[in-house]
């Protein structure tokens, strides 16, 4: 279960004295990624890219502790367990908002996906499970290819998030521009480079 943490008991506690109050706390790398193994898995298992990319996401982040703490409000949190955003076309032809539970297990992952992006997109109704999870958002913009994208600051919603378009082809490769923001409190650049390196090897070693 979440629980609130004293930042001087967390690695954080230099970051969210600096960072909490900033204008904007927000950072945002950009990052070209290989889906080369990605499509040829997507089409050898019938499997969507999106879901395959969220489950790589999701893999990447499990491994690294930063992505369990999380300023809510004017309180650091510690989470137990991730879950993955995905935004969905509902049958209303608007957008709603569909939070997957990770699981390590590509079949249950893809299950609960393939479930619950469904039922989202009949009900027009988010999915939230950010009382449970400490939710990583993702937006794909499929409808072209982008070169990068930075996210707006509410000061509501300090969750990690990745943005990315239409993948590119040159030759026999595939490669796909993510940005991805996160808030300095939560984590640091090198964290964050990690991260985007983790998900690399993710995408790279998927079967």
């Amino acid at each position: 279960m979440p629980k609130e943490v004293d930042p001087k008991d967390t690695t954080r506690e230099g970051a969210y004295a600096l960072w909490l109050h900033a204008p904007n706390p927000m950072v945002t790398f950009f990052k070209t990624v290989d889906v080369t193994n990605l499509i040829k898995v997507s089409k050898r298992r019938g499997m969507k890219f999106n879901m395959l990319l969220d489950y790589c996401i999701g893999k990447a982040a499990v491994g690294i502790k930063e992505f369990y703490l999380l300023p809510v409000g004017e309180k650091l949190i510690q989470y137990d367990q991730l879950a993955v955003n995905t935004i969905v076309k509902n049958r209303n032809g608007e957008v709603s908002s569909c939070d997957i539970s990770f699981s390590d297990d590509l079949e249950t992952f893809n299950q609960e996906y393939l479930t619950y992006t469904s039922q989202t997109a009949q009900t027009c109704q988010n999915r939230d499970l950010s009382k449970d999870c400490m939710v990583i958002g993702t937006s794909a913009i499929v409808e072209t290819e982008i070169d990068g994208a930075v996210g707006m600051y509410s000061g509501i919603f300090n969750n990690p998030f990745l943005i990315w378009g239409r993948y590119k082809k040159k030759w026999f490769r595939y490669s796909l521009t993510i940005s991805f923001q996160f808030h300095h409190t939560q984590m640091d650049g090198s964290h964050a480079g990690k991260f985007l390196e983790n998900l690399q090897t993710e995408i790279n070693a998927l079967k």
